[in-house]
């Protein structure tokens, strides 16, 4: 018997119709899968009933895969694919297995040789780098920052010496209630001259996506407060 593939679906980013960022291929695809690996049940429910309100979603079969998975429960998840039947991985928000979970579905996946397909969609990681003007050929992502004050700061020196020996664009994310603090520390702790990329609400009509020095950073009046918002740092 023949694997099924793993199809890695992105999802949204913001509230918006399917068809608006995602290929209708994608959308086709989801609407034959019945079993599903998710981040978070009832978006993942949510964004399914978005690409086609005909799913009939009480005949799925749905797994969650979050940070607190075990690893012999991700082992237990593939074996719909083992069994000829396709899988389709749905992140919380954007690519699934990029700065989530599911890649360790896909590492697994990869090991015992069963198909992985990507498919087209919305990242914020390299949607927020696409309109920042930052290096986009040698970049890093490093997640949230510390919270701790000693160890947030380290990470902020560690960023500032690895974009001024290694021309890197460093981009990061925060926890949205605490995106404005975020703003503050950054003009505060490091190089005026030093450019911040706030990249908020990405693909959504209040999309905002702003770059300018920290120096005129820490004069500005904004407010990113439970906004969703990916940052990015640089320096020419």
């Amino acid at each position: 018997m023949a694997f099924g593939k793993i199809y890695l679906f992105p999802s949204l980013l913001s509230p918006c119709a399917p068809a608006e960022v995602l290929p209708q291929r994608n959308i086709a695809l989801i609407s034959s899968v019945t079993y599903f690996v998710v981040e978070e049940l009832r978006t993942a429910r949510r964004f399914l009933k978005a690409c086609d309100r005909n799913i009939n979603i009480d005949g799925l079969h749905f797994e969650v895969l979050n940070e607190h998975t075990q690893p012999k429960a991700v082992e237990a998840m593939l074996q719909p694919a083992l069994e000829g039947h396709d899988i389709g991985v749905i992140s919380e928000a954007g690519c699934p297995a990029v700065a989530d979970p599911g890649a360790d579905l896909v590492a697994l996946a990869q090991r015992k040789g069963i198909e992985v397909v990507p498919l087209v969609g919305p990242s914020s990681i390299l949607l927020a780098l696409m309109a920042s003007g930052f290096n986009g050929q040698s970049f890093a992502f490093i997640g949230y920052l510390p919270i701790e004050a000693a160890k947030r700061a380290a990470a902020l020196k560690a960023m500032e010496r690895d974009i001024k020996t290694r021309r890197q664009t460093q981009i990061f994310i925060e926890t949205p209630y605490r995106n404005n603090r975020l703003v503050a520390d950054l003009a505060s702790a490091l190089p005026g001259d030093m450019l911040l990329c706030v990249a908020a609400d990405i693909t959504a009509p209040s999309q905002s996506i702003i770059t300018k020095p920290l120096s005129d950073w820490k004069k500005s009046t904004y407010d990113y407060a439970k906004r969703p918002a990916i940052f990015l740092l640089y320096n020419r």
